[in-house]
C-alpha cells in the first residue's frame, strides 16, 4: 500500500527456475495454458489465485504479471512450481525475483487542468482527441504518469513501493508549482 489513495495495481517480475521446462508437456497436461511456438516461444500460464499470468520459457526463465504485492508474486511462483511438480519437474530453488515494473493507480485528490499542465510541465504529451489523459514523464526517475482531469493518476516505470511514493510526491510538488505559475 502506497500513501493516500495510490495503490499498487500490477507488478511485473522476471525470474529463473534454473531448470529446462518441457513446454509441450506442460501445455498438453495443464488446462490453463496457451502455447503456440510458431507465434511466440513462451507458454502462457493463467493462475486463478492470485489472479496472475506467467510467461514460461523452455530455458526456465519466467515473467509474472498481474500481482498486486510481492507476497502475491511469491504465491504465483509457488503455483508454477506446483504445476511443474505435476509433470514430474521438481524445482528446489527459491527463484530470485527481479522487479521490472510496478504500476500504481489512484487519486491525488485535486482536479487538474490538463491543457494548462501540458504548457507548463516539461516532457508531456497531450492529445485529448486521441486520449483523455496527459502523459507526463519524469525523465530522471524513469517514471511515467497518466494524469486525468478528475485527479486520477496511473504511475508506471517504478521498481519499488518506495520509488512509487517518491515519484508521486515529486509529481504533486510539480503539479502545485505548475498551478501557482
Amino acid at each position: 500500500m502506497v500513501k493516500g489513495n495510490i495503490k499498487i495495481v500490477n507488478i511485473v517480475v522476471s525470474s529463473s527456475l534454473e531448470h529446462d521446462i518441457p513446454l509441450e508437456k506442460m501445455a498438453a497436461t495443464l488446462s490453463n495454458t496457451e502455447y503456440n511456438p510458431e507465434q511466440f516461444p513462451g507458454l502462457v500460464l493463467r493462475i486463478k489465485e492470485p489472479k496472475t499470468s506467467a510467461l514460461i520459457f523452455s530455458s526456465g526463465k519466467i515473467v509474472v504479471t498481474g500481482a498486486r504485492s510481492i507476497k502475491k508474486v511469491r504465491e504465483a511462483i509457488n503455483k508454477i512450481k506446483d504445476a511443474l511438480k505435476k509433470i514430474g519437474i521438481k524445482i528446489t530453488i527459491e527463484p530470485k525475483i527481479n522487479i521490472q515494473n510496478m504500476v500504481a493507480a489512484g487519486s491525488i485528490g485535486m482536479s487538474l487542468n490538463l491543457n494548462k499542465l501540458a504548457m507548463k510541465l516539461h516532457n508531456t504529451e497531450y492529445e485529448p482527441e486521441q486520449f483523455p489523459g496527459l502523459v507526463y514523464k519524469l525523465a530522471k526517475e524513469k517514471a511515467t504518469f497518466l494524469l486525468f482531469s478528475n485527479g486520477k493518476i496511473v504511475c508506471t516505470g517504478t521498481k519499488s513501493e518506495k520509488e512509487v511514493e517518491e515519484t508521486v510526491e515529486l509529481l504533486i510538488k510539480n503539479l502545485k508549482r505548475a498551478k501557482s505559475k
